[in-house]
């Protein structure tokens, strides 16, 4: 199957050395960052220099590609889903955008390939774990779903490190955030929800976040009393974000923000991706509730050492491709990620690499 990436970045630079290490993919790298696309080429990568803001280029880059998987940042993902239907090419992306996404399923409508958004953590296998263990009830109380990509030795006041795209980070803590609250689908502040809990003896927060559900909402509206998702962050995140967003009004100054927050925190590969998902329900006529769990830590993946939002973003978007080249995703129009069986994800030798460990569900507070 022949793959075009368009983003050499740090999870599109995971995604091509992922794919390729399997010998069943042909892997391109588009970008226009020279730099970037240097040095996956010194590593093997074929790669080709494309403006990905160019919708007419890109399609025409786009000639003789069996798929193309975006992860560029959310506000190019329209553009580059419309040059993939233009080639007529299967799209994957990674979007946490909810208006992005709701374009991109308006645009699969009468498409011939598959339009196939948020295939990463969150939203993306979060939602179809979820999904996955709601099935498992007659009636289905609460679903609540929480997704932490922490450091594992925070150092700074944030108690945070750039461990994922700062464009995506910015736009989850800005944007209102879809939720079912006493069955009725909300839209919430983010930031807000704020609650504490202990996790094997440390502490967490966390808070209310944009994108995490997906199309979750609208697939469980009118079976679901409680449905939200929040992201998880060390005691102290969320209010000094909040003053930065909020008070210091920096949420209307995205690219200002952007440059602080680069030249101010840095990225580490030492993280941990922790996803805590509890569901309660009615099954054979009893209060049951389930929870699933996972803690992901950094570790090296093909001869290379990959921090945990690396490994289970890049490796969610290359097992949700591999099912679909096997055929165990629909081959066309809209998909949502709850469509994605959960075993046969896990069963997945890319989702293999969800399997980390359970947390002590015991330990919440």
């Amino acid at each position: 199957m022949k793959i075009a990436i368009a983003g050499a970045g740090l999870i599109g630079q995971t995604i091509a050395h992922m794919l390729r290490e399997t010998g069943d993919y042909e892997v391109t790298a588009f970008d226009r960052d020279q730099p970037a696309l240097d040095l996956l080429a010194q590593q093997g990568i074929p790669t080709q220099r494309v403006d990905s803001a160019d919708a007419n280029t890109l399609r025409a880059a786009l000639q003789g590609f069996d798929a193309l998987v975006n992860a560029l940042p959310y506000y190019l993902a329209v553009n580059v889903a419309t040059a993939a239907k233009g080639a007529g090419v299967h799209y994957f992306d990674l979007t946490e955008d909810v208006r992005a996404t709701q374009a991109i399923r308006t645009m699969a409508q009468d498409a011939p390939c598959v339009f196939m958004p948020q295939c990463g953590l969150a939203p993306g296998f979060i939602g179809l774990a979820a999904h996955e263990l709601a099935q498992r009830f007659s009636e289905i109380r609460e679903v609540r779903m929480r997704v932490g990509a922490l450091p594992q030795f925070p150092t700074n006041s944030l108690k945070y490190n750039l461990t994922w795209s700062i464009d995506g980070l910015i736009n989850e803590y800005c944007q209102p955030c879809e939720a079912i609250c006493q069955g009725q689908t909300q839209w919430l502040q983010p930031l807000e929800g704020l609650e504490h809990f202990s996790l094997e003896g440390a502490e967490y927060e966390a808070f209310n976040t944009s994108g995490g559900l997906g199309t979750l909402c609208e697939t469980l509206a009118g079976r679901v009393e409680t449905l939200d998702y929040k992201s998880v962050r060390y005691p102290g995140h969320r209010d000094l974000m909040r003053f930065l967003l909020e008070e210091l009004r920096l949420g209307t100054e995205r690219d200002m923000l952007k440059t602080i927050l680069r030249r101010a925190i840095p990225s580490t590969e030492q993280d941990v991706v922790l996803i805590f998902i509890t569901v309660t329900g009615v099954r054979d006529g009893r209060l049951i509730e389930e929870v699933f769990t996972r803690k992901v830590l950094a570790k090296t993946i093909c001869g290379m050492p990959m921090s945990a939002i690396q490994i289970t973003t890049a490796g969610a978007m290359c097992a949700v491709l591999d099912l679909f080249r096997e055929k165990k995703l629909p081959q066309r129009g809209f998909v949502r990620q709850e469509q994605v069986p959960l075993a046969a994800f896990l069963a997945n030798r890319f989702g293999r690499l969800y399997e980390g460990h359970p947390l002590d569900a015991t330990a919440i507070v």
